[in-house]
């Protein structure tokens, strides 16, 4: 099969397009023909070898989520036929003409999505989904501020807190993206440059003085105490990316007087038996709500299965100015 090869650590140019052996399904896993691959930030890293993928995953070819049809099964699996279409998270390996998936980690893919939008779908919905719904335990009428709302979680996010009866608000880093993200629920939101006091005024503005019942934060950094502060007595901080940096400076005493809690969470390095939970919960909780049209794919831009527009691809997310996912089709029907 033909795969996306990182053939060394580096720029977008280091990626490739090299034929490789296909993938067999071992007793319960399941071999996919892949149709389309989103890109995330996990991908960029592990382009430039920040980021390996886990043990059990191709080191070269990166990819965490996938949009295909069941080509075979292994002999042991009872969940799905060839011809099924499917789509679901993976450690790595996705962006390839073919993956290996095990077959409590695939979810069936609504009638009314198209390779492309099913592609956009599992790894932020499900992270979204994860962190918002069980972790965090958000409940109708509550306040919510999502940080990076312009970013294909911060999209998947809106839609699930409006789902679940609660209010979300949202920040990024242009005035842009906050108003391309009113039509997919945002109540308000403010674009923030690297002078966050301006957050905790309008923070106070929005909830009547309360503060926020949970913060989503897709930036840290000098994110994470912003938000801190701006939570709501026995409110709830998600952490689920460090792109405005690692380290920070964390005022204890908030945490302790308004009883918060701070909650760091990563899907890739998971057992198995984790992300089969987060997999099937996903499968009963959003799938149906993306098939009912209450919840919609967001696709930023698609891009061929050739070397120029993978490239281009990884520059296009590493521009900062998507707005979605960015996605590689890498068969056609």
């Amino acid at each position: 099969m033909k795969a996306i090869i990182i053939t060394k650590p580096g720029g977008p140019e280091v990626l490739d397009i090299r034929e490789v052996p296909t993938p067999q399904p071992s007793p319960h896993k399941v071999q996919v023909r892949v149709y389309a691959a989103a890109l995330n930030r996990a991908d960029l890293l592990q382009r430039q070898g920040y980021y390996p993928a886990p043990p059990d995953a191709p080191q070269d070819i990166p990819g965490m989520e996938f949009a295909g049809e069941v080509a075979a099964v292994g002999g042991h699996v009872q969940m799905w036929q060839p011809g099924q279409r499917v789509f679901g998270i993976a450690g790595g390996g996705c962006q390839a003409e073919y993956i290996v998936a095990h077959e409590r980690m695939l979810a069936e893919i609504p009638a009314n999505l198209s390779w492309t939008e099913a592609a956009a779908v599992p790894e932020v919905f499900i992270t979204a989904h994860d962190a918002l719904w069980k972790q965090a335990g958000l409940a109708s009428g509550e306040n919510v501020l999502i940080h990076a709302i312009g970013s294909g979680v911060g999209l998947a996010a809106v839609q699930l807190v409006r789902a679940r009866g609660a209010v979300p608000y949202g920040t990024s880093r242009t005035q842009e993206k906050i108003e391309r993200a009113r039509p997919f629920g945002l109540q308000d939101g403010m674009a923030l440059t690297d002078n966050l006091q301006p957050l905790q005024e309008q923070s106070q503005q929005w909830t009547g003085g309360r503060g926020f019942d949970v913060v989503l934060d897709l930036v840290g950094g000098s994110y994470v105490p912003a938000g801190l502060e701006a939570l709501a007595t026995k409110g709830r901080l998600v952490l689920l990316a460090t792109m405005g940096g690692r380290k920070t400076e964390i005022d204890f005493s908030a945490l302790l007087r308004k009883r918060l809690r701070l909650i760091g969470s990563v899907l890739r390095g998971r057992t198995l038996e984790e992300k089969v939970a987060v997999t099937q919960a996903f499968t009963a909780e959003v799938v149906p709500l993306l098939a009912q049209g209450r919840l919609r794919a967001t696709v930023d831009s698609e891009f061929d299965f050739t070397p120029k527009d993978i490239q281009a691809a990884h520059r296009r997310l590493e521009s900062n100015q998507s707005f979605g996912k960015v996605v590689i089709r890498i068969a056609r029907e």
